[in-house]
């Protein structure tokens, strides 16, 4: 496609992009008096006009049922969470065995390195990135300390080189090769939440598993986000959390992938939790432990009935919607992006914004991270009052993410002319 700076263009798109109604179906926040441009989904996605009327018919059912809402009501609270296999299908890429909606992503973390990571006295190191979430970074650390092990001795940290703001899948793969022997796990954020970089989960999987270690992912920034085909990568397992790309409210339920392959194997070590026994036993309240033989044997507890309401009205916009065209609206959406962000580059005097997203299609997803190397705060604080919410990370990184199904072009137009006008007047010195 062949793009323009104008309003003219980003308005023209938006009046042929097939996802414009769904807009409607969000609550759009307001700041300073109007409605803002919403460039933070990727820290939480904005509220479905559905999600209340949901939670409060599981208030209702409560009301009514007491206890027996477990079995009674449209939607008895017993199989409450066995529709979301289906509707996260086609976005993650996976059987409906392999999926299961649960407890919070690093809880969830916490139950997959039990079963996945398994050190000895041979094998017992971690690869993952540097500068990875802290809540991963402190699961790993943490885990390594319950097995007596030392992260400076365990846990190898993979850098960008030198001048570089990403980590190159070949150098992933590289430290893959060379610690092939002592490798045990190869744990990774599908998509940085720091850069946004989109890492090449299917080669990363290959790679880990040819030299005999497990691989899994914190799909945190990427589900939702990205095309994902977990089973056809065979990952060994994944995690992610359902209030960002997923709007499914603040601190919402998360969710977990394991290849069916594990399903039917009662050898694997887990934590093990009632709601992850046999169905047919569940209420026999059995001494030992028979678990479920899909994603769900590795349940702890009953379903988050409330939280489940919320992410069932979000998931059921991305099966209206249909998966396919948010994904090809949103590639869009973030090559406007960087196309704006270039041409403001081009037409001033010195460079504005330094660009941490690889542009590569298939190497980002929603999110675009740029560092202003001046006065990237005083930018930041011009876009709040301009009525934009993005995200602010330090040093001089604003990280925005234009959202498919709430989001425009005419959107990402203004966003480039609030930062082509603060360029000119704050750091060009031009008059306006």
């Amino acid at each position: 496609m062949i793009f323009e700076n104008t309003i003219e263009f980003a308005k023209k798109q938006d009046e042929k992009d097939p996802l414009r109604s769904f807009r409607d179906q969000f609550y759009i926040p307001i700041l300073n008096g109007k409605d803002c441009i919403y460039f933070n989904g990727n820290s939480l996605g904005l509220q479905p006009k559905t999600a209340q009327e949901r939670v409060l018919d599981e208030m209702e059912n409560w009301a009514n049922y007491g206890v027996e809402g477990h079995f009674k009501g449209r939607a008895p609270w017993v199989n409450f969470h066995d529709v979301f296999s289906k509707r996260l299908q086609p976005i993650l890429g996976a059987l409906p065995e392999e999926i299961v909606v649960m407890n919070q992503l690093t809880v969830n973390l916490h139950l997959m390195f039990i079963t996945f990571y398994r050190p000895d006295k041979k094998r017992y190191k971690i690869i993952c990135e540097s500068h990875a979430f802290t809540s991963d970074q402190y699961a790993i650390d943490s885990q390594l300390e319950l097995h007596r092990l030392s992260p400076d001795d365990a846990l190898i940290e993979l850098k960008p080189r030198e001048g570089e703001y990403t980590i190159r899948n070949e150098d992933i793969i590289s430290a893959i090769k060379e610690n092939r022997d002592e490798l045990a796990l190869v744990i990774i954020g599908g998509i940085n939440y720091y850069t946004g970089q989109f890492f090449n989960m299917e080669l990363i999987t290959a790679a880990a598993h040819e030299v005999g270690a497990k691989c899994g992912f914190d799909l945190a920034h990427a589900v939702g986000n990205v095309e994902l085909k977990l089973h056809d990568w065979d990952v060994d397992f994944a995690c992610w959390c359902s209030y960002k790309y997923l709007n499914s409210g603040p601190g919402a339920i998360a969710g977990a992938f394991i290849h069916n392959r594990y399903a039917k194997d009662k050898s694997l070590l887990r934590l093990a939790g009632w709601w992850g026994t046999d169905k047919h036993e569940r209420f026999q309240f059995k001494r030992k432990f028979n678990p479920i033989p899909t994603a769900e044997g590795w349940q702890l507890s009953n379903s988050n009935i409330l939280s489940m309401a919320a992410h069932k009205a979000a998931l059921d916009i991305f099966e209206e919607a249909g998966f396919d065209k948010i994904i090809e609206k949103g590639k869009k959406l973030s090559a406007y992006v960087f196309f704006i962000l270039k041409t403001i580059n081009q037409s001033s005097s010195k460079k504005i914004v330094e660009i941490l997203t690889p542009e590569n299609e298939n190497e980002h997803g929603c999110q675009i991270s740029i560092l202003l190397p001046e006065k990237g705060k005083d930018f930041f604080d011009s876009l709040n009052k301009n009525s934009v919410i993005t995200d602010w990370r330090e040093p001089n990184v604003i990280r925005i993410a234009p959202v498919p199904l709430y989001n425009t072009f005419e959107e990402v137009f203004l966003f480039g002319k609030i930062l082509k006008e603060f360029a000119d007047k704050e750091i060009n010195g031009n008059t306006l």
